[in-house]
């Protein structure tokens, strides 16, 4: 049977449509008489018959969605493709009009003046796409043909044939985004063929490596400069048709010649059969990145204010020098640096002078040392450099005397002219140690010893320097225990008038009952005390009891004031003032009875600015003295800064003043000058009756010393000798 069109609906008269039991098949002819064949029932039965299978095709047409309606829009077929589709049953769609069933959205005018161009030019449109929506809620991309259909040269219906091409759509955006992805990415991606030849590349691998799309289509990736020794490749590609996959950094070169950090990952493609395709390439310009990581791993390795290494660095070189060594052998010296008297500046001038003069230190040591050689700040004013490869103690010697020697140089901070002295400790591998912790420690220990020794110079490690050391340090743990357990005592010099031989004072003394070693003078700890902070706690049990101690007496009728020494932690320490008020306060001692005495050197030495608070004890009446004057560099102008009421000469003239012709000229002299600024002189040390005698001639006011008393717990206050 030839293929007859919708225009048979055309051909001779109506038949009486006779309705059919399925209502998806609306109002169709009917077939053909039974019994009856095409040949011989006539031309009418014969477009019937043909009409009949075409509708019961387009029933079993599953891909086929077939609706038709009327002028007015009502539907007069819906095969079941359609119900499918939309999830509307023909019983419902028939007699509905379709704009109540279906909207084509976004789109809906459109199609209307297609269905009514349709009505009126009797033409059937090209096919096209639309995105629908059913009243179920369904929503479908079909693509739509819509026909004609004539009687009489009238159309009578439009017949429409639709597929659901939603699946083709969402292909075709995936492959849309897909591509918008390709080009717009930050990353550069090339496409490879099954022999690693370039296909494509995105806009980004221009941007990134400045080659053209035409430079390396057809070319492998290989052909691009990157920094890959021999075999690397081979290796890249063995490993990715074992893996698929393979990532890692590379420095490539861009075209203009510019070296750049790239992060590549490579990963094969494989067909439904599992076989190679194809392989792409991603790479990612990690620049930016690395000089985040750059800057992050300095800060962590760099002391922020000096920007000098800080101890993670060195330790990290230290290790490596190490390494070194025991490879081939290459000495190398440790030198610990620590900035003598460094905080009276910060006490004095602020910490902002103290940052000024650590940066200008830091600068300095820069300047002494060779590019392989490392400088480190470890803290505070704690420097520690690392010489590599040095031929021995001489070389180290020589940068050390030139650090010191640098380090002297005036630094210049505001209006101020600073100067500063280092004390270095130098320890030399495998000598003085072969391990990191043993070469820190023990030039620490040369350190430590150089500043015992004076300052301002530099020592080199020894055995008997860390025996020493060692000592100290149980020294000072057990010393922390005394202070907890109580075990400390004073014994008090007396202070004798030298016109009446009357005992005008006494000075407290602290003795140490140490349960091994019996009773220790002040010289055999307070050292290890000043330097651990220890003696700001015994400093403060000494002043109490020393006060309480000296109400007692006073109770008795000794009409006697107590003297008690300061150390520099003690004068630096901020709750000094309220400890005294505290200490007078408890045991009722009149401000004027207590002498606080204070060493010369402590002044000069630590830079301290005493003036405020000695103003302070001043105006509370507390009495102060200058305690050895003579050992330090005093001036008049600083005597007069302090409000002082005594001088205390130091033992050192007294003792050869019967046979030293200087002593015997500065002790009249000192006393000269104690006597214009109103100072009542102390001597101190006196052991004979001809030393009294000379101090007696020339107008001392008080002595002390084993010729009057030694110290005791339990002074006499009897008249001595005058």
């Amino acid at each position: 049977m030839t293929e007859k069109s919708p225009e048979l609906f055309a051909d001779g008269p109506s038949p009486e449509p006779i309705r059919m039991a399925d209502p998806r098949l609306g109002v169709l002819p009917p077939r053909a008489p039974e019994g009856e064949t095409l040949a011989n029932a006539g031309p009418g039965h014969e477009a019937l018959e043909w009409l009949h299978h075409f509708v019961t095709a387009l029933e079993l047409a599953p891909a086929v969605a077939v609706h038709a309606m009327d002028q007015a829009g009502i539907i007069r077929y819906w095969n079941h493709a359609c119900e499918e589709l939309y999830g509307i049953t023909a019983g419902r769609a028939i007699g509905t009009p379709f704009s109540q069933l279906v909207i084509h959205l976004e789109q809906q005018d459109e199609f209307d003046a297609r269905i009514a161009s349709i009505w009126r030019d009797g033409v059937a449109p090209p096919p096209r796409d639309w995105l629908v929506e059913a009243c179920t809620g369904r929503r479908h991309w079909l693509h739509s043909c819509h026909y004609p259909v004539k009687r009489d040269g009238l159309t009578q219906q439009v017949f429409c044939m639709e597929m659901d091409i939603t699946a083709r759509k969402e292909a075709e955006a995936n492959l849309q985004r897909a591509a918008q992805v390709f080009q717009n990415a930050r990353d550069a991606i090339v496409m490879m063929d099954a022999e690693y030849r370039v296909q494509t590349v995105n806009q980004a691998f221009t941007t990134i490596t400045g080659h053209a799309p035409e430079d390396i289509i057809g070319r492998t990736l290989a052909s691009l400069r990157w920094s890959a020794d021999a075999g690397f490749y081979e290796r890249i590609w063995s490993e990715l048709d074992g893996n698929d996959h393979w990532e890692g950094e590379l420095s490539g070169t861009r075209k203009n010649g510019e070296t750049y950090p790239v992060r590549v990952a490579l990963t094969t493609i494989r067909d439904p059969h599992g076989d190679i395709s194809s392989y792409m390439a991603m790479l990612s310009d990690i620049s930016e990145r690395k000089r985040a990581e750059e800057h992050v791993r300095h800060l962590a390795e760099h002391d922020a204010l000096t920007g000098l290494p800080n101890r993670v660095l060195f330790l990290d070189r230290l290790h490596q020098a190490l390494a070194t060594w025991r490879r081939q052998r290459c000495l190398f010296a440790v030198l610990f640096l620590d900035l003598d008297r460094f905080k009276g500046i910060n006490d004095t001038h602020g910490h902002q002078a103290g940052d000024t003069v650590l940066r200008e230190v830091a600068a300095r040591l820069r300047a002494c040392v060779r590019r392989v050689d490392t400088i480190s700040r470890l803290g505070g004013d704690e420097f520690v450099v690392l010489l590599a490869d040095v031929k021995g103690a001489d070389q180290a010697a020589h940068v050390a005397s030139t650090v010191t020697q640098a380090v002297a140089r005036p630094i210049s901070v505001g209006a101020h002219e600073l100067t500063l002295s280092v004390s270095i400790g130098i320890a030399l591998c495998p000598s003085d140690g072969d391990d990191v912790e043993t070469l820190l420690h023990h030039a620490d220990v040369a350190m430590y010893h150089a500043k015992q020794n004076g300052r301002n110079s530099y020592r080199f490690f020894s055995p008997e320097m860390n025996a020493h050391v060692i000592e100290r340090v149980e020294l000072e743990n057990r010393l922390r225990q005394a202070v907890e357990a109580g075990e400390f005592m004073l014994e008090y010099q007396p202070g004798i008038e030298v016109a009446t031989g009357r005992v005008t004072g006494v000075e407290a003394l602290v003795r140490w009952r140490h349960p091994e070693r019996g009773l220790l003078l002040p010289d055999a700890f307070l050292p290890v005390a000043e330097e651990s902070g220890l003696i700001v706690p015994i400093g403060e049990w000494v002043l109490r009891e020393a006060c309480r101690q000296a109400r007692a007496w006073r109770d008795d009728g000794h009409a006697i004031s107590v003297a008690v020494n300061l150390s520099a932690a003690q004068l630096a320490d901020e709750g000094l003032l309220p400890m005294i008020d505290r200490a007078l306060h408890d045991s009722g001692l009149a401000p004027q009875a207590l002498d606080l005495e204070i060493l010369e050197n402590t002044v000069i030495d630590n830079g301290l600015d005493i003036g405020p608070t000695a103003m302070a004890l001043r105006a509370r009446g507390v009495q102060l003295s200058m305690d050895r004057f003579g050992t330090g560099l005093s001036s008049l102008a600083s005597l007069r800064r302090v409000p002082l009421s005594k001088l205390k000469l130091d033992r050192s003239y007294v003792g050869d003043v019967e046979h030293d012709p200087v002593d015997a000229a500065m002790v009249p002299a000192i006393i000269a000058v104690a006597r214009s600024l109103q100072l009542r002189v102390v001597a101190e040390g006196v052991e004979t009756a001809d030393q009294l005698a000379f101090l007696r001639r020339h107008g001392c006011d008080e002595y002390q010393g084993f010729y009057a008393s030694p110290a005791s717990a339990r002074p006499d206050f009897s008249p001595h000798p005058s």
